[in-house]
């Protein structure tokens, strides 16, 4: 027996309405309206008949698109890809766990296995004190950049754009920037 789209889509409906029922979902059960007698028929049902009403010619749904409800999923989505190409690209770029916990909550079990899927390599020890030609260099970026002063301190993007315009490693930039906040050179810094 083919299985059609229709009863792809009927048997998930009630594979989930099974699945509120068993749970106790009756708010779930009451969205899809089943009442009582639909509930109580579908206490019986196998497997068996669930592939079987599936089957049956016709269906007996009424499914509509809640736009509303659909945009706010799509843009949330978007919002989700978006920070995860800002991670993968902060994770090529070698940014320190420290940066992506502090920005996006990582913990180190996560951020390794980003490193790993992005094929970066593992780092060893400290990063080696950035001299003084890379920091006046990131200095004279920092200002460029208007950073210095500004009320809102800088985005994970901002700290990519730093690295991408200077070349200077985004470890070296992290710690450059932490030790400017903590001797007060850097206000509005994360």
């Amino acid at each position: 027996m083919e299985r059609t789209k229709e009863a792809e889509l009927i048997g998930a409906v009630l594979t989930y309405a099974v699945r509120c029922l068993a749970e106790g979902d009756q708010a779930g059960l009451h969205s899809l309206n089943f009442g009582t007698r639909e509930a109580a028929a579908l206490q019986d049902f196998t497997l068996t008949d669930l592939q079987r009403f599936g089957a049956v010619h016709g269906h007996c749904l009424d499914i509509r698109l809640n736009r509303e409800s659909y945009w706010l999923i799509v843009e949330h989505l978007g919002r989700e890809r978006e920070i995860e190409a800002l991670q993968s690209a902060l994770i090529l770029a070698d940014a320190p766990f420290e940066m992506m916990r502090a920005f996006f909550g990582l913990d180190s079990r996560t951020y390794a296995r980003l490193r790993s899927l992005a094929g970066v390599r593992p780092v060893v020890g400290r990063p080696p004190t950035p001299d003084d030609t890379v920091a006046q260099q990131l200095w004279d970026a920092w200002k460029v950049q208007g950073y210095q002063g500004r009320v809102r301190p800088p985005t994970p993007a901002d700290y990519l754009s730093l690295h991408q315009e200077t070349g200077i490693p985004l470890r070296a930039i992290w710690q450059l920037t932490r030790q400017w906040s903590r001797s007060g050179d850097l206000k509005g810094a994360a």
